[in-house]
């Protein structure tokens, strides 16, 4: 189901027009810039463009995105990404731009009527890859998704969808319904991390029919985890931020009162660090991952909203 040129849109970014006889190793080589697909890769991209359902268990760093990306540029119609984090929306869609996708994501962040030209632009066929939120399928949404010229369903962080993940999202369970409206579409789940009862879950509560299974090791050699007594945390924390000093860390704590007590701390002690958490203004979380990911501000400290899937290379330390 290989295309040809698409027709450009003057409100869009000008995707580049992919030859008609483009492959996926085309696309990774002219497009991303890769000679050669990671372990995993193309066998999913292949299922994918057969049009079979899938899931795939693959590590992080693995390149999980170019599986639901390089057949972006080769179906008709637009992917459709459930992604659980803005700030992971916002990475992914800022990188693709800056490659000529024609890519935008739809979420709470957005004024009403930025929210309703990037939805009408979905109605019409004029997207690539379209992020949401799984919140975004409740309500008028879920009502009208019927229309939207899909061609791949993502369900990313997949685990979230099982009671038995460690990150049970309610909302993802809505997901089914959508499945529902588009019976003909593929749908691929990705995730780096579920037990075999978890990945049986994902299956039913997304009714992907016969789906091809992909699983990677998720060991990551490169990894090196140590624990520290917690009666010298604050000592510890101070001495391994020295070993790392402006080298890109992050800090998670339990609450937002946490992050942004001790971004003020290490400020005191000679860090450069900002909070970021749920609770800030939708500007200021923004402001504060571009300076983390411009290698503006070294030190991010926060609570789990901040970080799954945020695509910065070279980052040295994570403390809990």
């Amino acid at each position: 189901m290989y295309v040809g040129a698409r027709p450009r849109y003057p409100d869009l970014e000008s995707p580049i027009a992919p030859d008609p006889t483009a492959t996926p190793h085309t696309i990774l080589r002219d497009v991303f810039g890769y000679e050669d697909f990671r372990p995993g890769q193309l066998e999913v991209i292949e299922a994918v463009l057969e049009g079979r359902d899938c899931i795939a268990l693959m590590p992080t760093g693995a390149g999980k995105s170019l599986t639901f990306q390089v057949p972006a540029r080769l179906l008709e119609g637009t992917v459709l990404v459930v992604s659980p984090l803005i700030s992971l929306m916002k990475d992914q869609v800022d990188a693709l731009t800056e490659l000529g996708f024609r890519a935008a994501a739809i979420n709470s962040s957005l004024e009403p009527a930025e929210r309703e030209r990037r939805l009408q632009a979905l109605r019409a066929g004029e997207y690539e890859l379209v992020y949401l939120a799984p919140e975004g399928l409740d309500g008028r949404l879920s009502g009208e998704a019927g229309n939207w010229p899909l061609s791949l369903l993502v369900v990313d962080e997949a685990h979230c969808i099982s009671e038995w993940g460690h990150d049970f999202r309610p909302e993802y369970r809505n997901l089914k319904a959508l499945r529902r409206e588009f019976p003909e579409v593929p749908v691929i789940a990705l995730t780096a991390t579920a037990t075999e009862k978890v990945r049986e879950d994902i299956i039913a509560q997304l009714d992907l029919q016969d789906p091809e299974r992909f699983i990677s090791s998720f060991n990551r050699a490169n990894l090196r985890y140590t624990v520290e007594p917690k009666s010298r945390s604050w000592s510890s924390l101070l001495r391994l931020l020295g070993q790392h000093r402006n080298e890109s860390s992050i800090i998670y704590c339990f609450s937002r009162k946490d992050t942004e007590s001790m971004a003020a701390d290490l400020l005191a002690n000679g860090f450069k660090a900002l909070p970021y958490h749920a609770g800030l203004d939708p500007v200021v979380r923004r402001e504060t991952q571009e300076k983390f990911i411009r290698d503006q501000v070294p030190i991010i400290v926060a609570t789990i909203a901040f970080g799954m899937g945020l695509n910065k290379p070279d980052i040295r330390l994570v403390l809990h």
